[in-house]
């Protein structure tokens, strides 16, 4: 009989830290119920001291998931685990995950600690969790370029003092698969009462070997990999959750585990949490691409035909793209609208908010015959994005472009309740809206990304466009849907100003530490 591999899901913390990527609390909880039928078996909700709001997702999620471990993470300091314990209180299965780093370089240049300090607080902290919860698990940051000795005598002390998941993170993305396999393997086989812990990884994608560094642990004996949907997260990202589950179970020749995750909800928990955070799929992406299953040469498309497995090793409808059907359509009632967005995981606080859903799916029926789960995920997308505090609202706009002209465009903004209307001209139609919106609200703002992607197939298909800005060294996403792609910039730059205007709040948890008293 084979083990079980944990599948730790840290999309609602790691994955929030790539730039413009921040959710609500009500995006955190559609993503958290995603990840629920998806059958994960660790849900990384967030960092519960950074901020009341990371506080109360926290919380929420906690009080709403019953089928996964809710986790929260926490530094190695009394304050943190406080806080930690707090939001995870009323959570069925709930752990506390702390921190601290091992390096010589973060304890000296970050830390400003000896090493003894660190091994009393890596020490206090644990044992302070084991207060709030019996699933206790510990991290040493920056475990990749620790001193081998150090770890060991770290990890035998944690253990000791009640950890019950010891997790090894590659967080600078710096190793490779036979190295860290090889970490991996000499840790457990000598730090005392290995035995007794689950031994998990968590890898970044620095030099794009994070999927492969994590299943090499695996075959040195970690029993959880710690990843994140789409691969979202800090810089380069995490190992994607999508591929390192596939991986296993494709080659269940070579892995002696499995998982319990249900494939088939994979690519639509991809295409909620792509859509969320405004970070789109590349078209090639392992698994969840547009392109993943697609055949082009002549040669492969008549393999296929004569046998799939002759050019793929995975069925599409065994990952999920066989679920994305026909749901609804302009003559279906409120009723079946709603009932079709609980089985997706959204649930209607009001009657209010499902009568103003409702009438966004009516004015998309009107313009699009076929409505797919995708286009009604997106309706629900942009309502919570409505929710934004909109100190900007896009009335109306035209534009035009004409062969042999300057595309001009026409934008009408209300303003904090006045009505505003300016006209510019730009390289393209798109550009001549964007220079007509600055026109009027002079943000300074820097666009940094500009990314059109189909929801759907077929020429009325939306279209799904993601506006990143920068200003001030904060970076936001603003997204933006229509079946006219100009109208779905336009919204999409006005949702990514009304987000530069909502105060940041949260704390990032690698950019302070407070020792612990």
């Amino acid at each position: 009989m084979k083990d079980q591999l944990i599948i730790f899901d840290t999309t609602l913390r790691d994955g929030e830290q790539s730039p413009g990527a921040a959710m609500t609390q009500d995006e955190k909880l559609r993503i958290a119920l995603a990840l629920q039928r998806l059958r994960v078996d660790v849900i990384e909700a967030g960092f519960a001291a950074a901020s009341p709001g990371d506080f109360a997702a926290v919380q929420t999620i906690a009080r709403e998931i019953t089928d996964c471990t809710v986790c929260s993470l926490a530094r190695a300091n009394a304050g943190d685990i406080h806080k930690a314990g707090e939001a995870l209180r009323q959570g069925r299965r709930k752990r506390i995950h702390t921190f601290i780093a091992t390096s010589p370089i973060h304890m000296e240049k970050k830390l400003r600690m000896t090493p003894e300090q660190v091994f009393d607080s890596a020490v206090g902290a644990v044992k302070l969790a084991r207060e709030y919860t019996d699933d206790v698990e510990f991290s040493a940051e920056d475990a990749v370029r620790s001193d081998m000795d150090f770890l060991c005598r770290v990890f035998e002390a944690v253990i000791k003092a009640g950890a019950t998941t010891i997790n090894v993170p590659d967080t600078v993305g710096y190793s490779i698969p036979e190295l860290w396999g090889e970490r991996m393997r000499q840790l457990i086989a000598r730090v005392p009462n290995a035995g007794k812990v689950v031994w998990s990884t968590h890898c970044h994608n620095d030099l794009g070997l994070a999927v492969a560094n994590s299943l090499a642990a695996v075959q040195a004996g970690a029993r959880q990999v710690e990843c994140t949907i789409n691969g979202l997260g800090e810089r380069a990202g995490n190992a994607s959750l999508e591929e390192v589950v596939m991986a296993v179970k494709t080659r269940s020749d070579v892995f002696e585990v499995e998982t319990r995750i249900d494939a088939t909800q994979i690519v639509p928990c991809s295409r909620l949490v792509s859509g969320i955070t405004g970070y789109p799929v590349q078209p090639n992406k392992a698994v969840v691409g547009a392109n993943a299953f697609a055949h082009e040469s002549g040669i492969h498309q008549d393999g296929v035909l004569k046998h799939r497995q002759t050019y793929e090793i995975m069925r599409a409808e065994d990952v999920g793209w066989a679920a994305n059907k026909l749901t609804l359509g302009k003559l279906s009632g409120r009723n079946a609208f709603r009932a079709r967005l609980e089985e997706l995981g959204y649930k209607f606080r009001s009657e209010g908010e499902l009568a103003e859903a409702f009438a966004r799916f009516k004015d998309l029926a009107d313009k699009k015959h076929e409505i797919f789960d995708e286009d009604l995920q997106m309706l629900v997308t942009q309502s919570d994005a409505a929710r934004t505090e909109e100190r900007v609202q896009l009335v109306w706009m035209e534009a035009m472009s004409k062969t042999g002209t300057r595309p001009v465009a026409k934008v009408a903004l209300n303003l904090a309740g006045e009505i505003r209307e300016q006209q510019a001209q730009g390289d393209g139609p798109v550009d001549a809206v964007f220079a007509a919106i600055e026109k009027l609200i002079g943000s300074g703002a820097k666009l940094l990304l500009y990314s059109v992607n189909n929801i759907t197939t077929g020429t009325d298909s939306q279209g799904e466009v993601t506006v990143r800005l920068t200003k001030d060294g904060r970076v936001v996403n603003g997204l933006g849907a229509d079946t006219d792609i100009v109208i779905a910039s336009a919204k999409a730059y006005v949702n990514a100003i009304n987000r530069l205007e909502v105060p940041i709040e949260r704390a990032h948890p690698q950019r302070s530490f407070e020792p612990t008293p």
